[in-house]
């Protein structure tokens, strides 16, 4: 699931968790059409809808008010006046019925001629209400005033002009020539009020739809902003957890769900610290530190428990002032085992190397000094004269010698570990002899079953099978020899291609492959787990501590990684990935028996 990026905006989401995503905004589909001309975008057009129903409901009021007067009202009206009454009450209820289906039904864009349109049907009725009331002597005819302001506000400056000019006129040819009489002070003075508020309302309301558009840009792109910010947010491999100067969670990205395996969701705008802090008691400390004493945390590494296992996770922290409230703290944390694990490999193989230049040297020099020491030993032992102490201790010397001889030519082994013939290799068929040789070994006992899962097709790389051989039977007797006697021990033998996913975060393999060699038995403890590999390493009586040293030096040679995982009394897995090549199947010669 994904957890809200903060309480405001799971308010407005209308209570649901979501994070980096807008919240839900129906938009009909008629706001794809062309805006009128003016600036009338999809704002505009509510605007305008808003304003038309008004219209609409005012123009019914009038018609409807001017009908009744006429029928109830006016006692000495004449048959023409309730007769044009009537008319106009039909025709205002058919073209006023007809314009809302178009506009709010419909849902059609309200273009200019439509609005002009309306316009016109408005100073029609109006100049007729004006004319049943008197004409130039109407208490009405400040309803053009109405009109005018109405169009101004949904219809461009030049629109709002054209209004005014056609309201003017109407209101002058009533008073004029259908009344009779000239041109008086009262008629100019109206209609010269009709033209400046025309002008005036015009001018303002432009000013107002410009500075509205640009309001309305500013939105977009705050708005755009925001679902930028949140896209980024949602997706970025950084957790980031915020938590108010109370403790209570205000934003928690997918990445920090992940991280911290919780269910942030379930704990928005509450107090999260002491669940985080059965999560890591550093994310804890790091938090409080920082609410407590506005102390941020520049760089530090913390442990996150996940189940049985702990993981390194970096951590930094940042005080964030808020202008309406307390200041809140937001914590910034990454995985860092991959690069962990890419530092300890990289120290691994500095100090193997290191190793083995000095045990190459030290073998070098010990070596010869070491047979001559054995010649004369043996010389001693053999001359006449010697009594019975002296060929015991010359056998002793002797003795110790060819162990020290064996060391010094581990020694040298371990030191010439490369690659001497490169070729093809099936490495199920490395991983079959390596397993049937362990089998022979006298460590292996009736309580140890070796088992072997072995992928289908080939899986082929390229390298030197003695020393594949090697690696395969070092980790597979060493998986032997570390189970307890008497106990019933499980060992598996795993090789499968196409394994993507083995190799650590930066470092890039082509076409990888995976052995793993993995066992149920007593496991390693979690302070010799960082010194397996070292060479002369050993928890084993009469172990060398070269056997893991050579498997590490010897996937190095093949452009591979060793990784081990192991816990105390449930076993140990060792995976190793290598570069595979892609063949094709039918040069292999002969059918694969898993």
């Amino acid at each position: 699931m994904e957890v809200a990026t903060s309480k405001t905006a799971a308010e407005r989401g209308g209570g649901r968790a979501e994070t980096g995503t807008r919240d839900a905004m129906s938009v009909p589909a008629s706001s794809s059409l062309v805006p009128v001309r003016g600036g009338l975008g999809v704002g505009g057009r509510v605007k305008a809808l808003q304003v038309l129903r008004w219209i609409y409901l005012a123009r019914l009021s009038l018609a409807g008010g001017i009908f009744a007067a006429a029928v109830l009202a006016w006692s000495a009206a004449s048959p023409n006046q309730t007769l044009s009454a009537t008319l106009a009450l039909v025709a205002t209820l058919t073209l006023t019925s007809l314009s809302y289906w178009h506009s709010h039904v419909r849902m059609r864009q309200p273009g200019t001629v439509f609005l002009h349109a309306q316009a016109v049907l408005d100073i029609i009725l109006v100049t007729l209400v004006v004319h049943l009331t008197g004409g130039r002597e109407s208490i009405v005819a400040p309803l053009y005033i109405l009109v005018i302001s109405a169009y101004t506000l949904i219809l461009p400056f030049s629109g709002s002009l054209l209004v005014s000019a056609l309201a003017c006129l109407a209101y002058l040819a009533e008073s004029t020539w259908v009344q009779g009489g000239g041109l008086d002070t009262v008629v100019a003075l109206q209609v010269g009020i009709f033209a400046t508020l025309a002008v005036v309302v015009g001018l303002v309301s432009s000013k107002l739809r410009q500075t509205g558009a640009e309001l309305t840009s500013v939105e977009s792109a705050l708005e755009q902003l925001r679902t930028e910010t949140g896209d980024i947010l949602a997706n970025i491999p950084t957790a980031l957890l915020t938590v108010d100067a109370d403790g209570r969670l205000v934003y928690a990205n997918p990445a920090a769900q992940r991280l911290l395996a919780i269910d942030l969701g379930l704990w928005l705008d509450r107090p999260v610290l002491e669940e985080l802090g059965r999560r890591s008691a550093g994310l804890e400390q790091a938090l409080e530190r920082t609410r407590r004493h506005r102390l941020p945390v520049a760089s530090a590494e913390i442990a996150v428990r996940r189940g049985d296992q702990e993981i390194p996770v970096g951590i930094s922290t940042a005080l964030l002032d808020r202008i309406d409230g307390p200041p809140s703290v937001t914590a910034i944390m990454r995985d860092i085992s991959d690069r962990k694990q890419m530092e300890e490999l990289r120290r691994r193989t500095q100090r193997l190397e290191a190793v083995a230049e000095l045990s190459a040297s030290l073998a070098h020099e010990i070596k010869n000094p070491l047979a001559s020491i054995s010649s004369s030993v043996q010389q001693l032992g053999l001359r006449e004269g010697a009594d019975e102490d002296d060929r015991i201790l010359s056998q002793l010397i002797l003795r110790e010698s060819d162990r020290l001889a064996r060391l010094l030519s581990d020694f040298i082994d371990f030191a010439r570990i490369r690659i001497e013939r490169s070729e093809e290799l099936d490495l199920r068929e490395v991983a079959k002899h390596a397993v049937k040789l362990v089998r022979q070994h006298p460590s292996y006992r009736a309580e140890i079953e070796i088992r072997t899962q072995l992928d289908a097709d080939p899986v082929v790389i390229e390298g030197d099978e003695d020393l594949m051989h090697r690696v395969v039977v070092n980790l597979v007797l060493n998986a032997v020899q570390a189970a307890q006697p008497g106990r019933q021990t499980n060992v598996l033998v795993e090789v499968r291609g196409g394994a993507g996913d083995c190799a650590p975060r930066g470092i890039e393999m082509t076409n990888p492959v995976v052995m793993i060699v993995a066992d149920d038995g007593p496991g390693i403890e979690r302070a010799d787990l960082q010194r397996i590999f070292d060479p002369f390493f050993s928890r084993r009586r009469g172990g060398s501590g070269l056997g893991l040293a050579i498997v590490h030096r010897a996937i190095r040679e093949h452009q591979g990684t060793v990784l081990v995982t192991s816990t105390p009394g449930k076993g140990t897995c060792f995976t190793v990935c290598l570069p595979g090549r892609v063949v094709d199947e039918t040069s292999i010669v002969g059918e694969f028996e898993a």
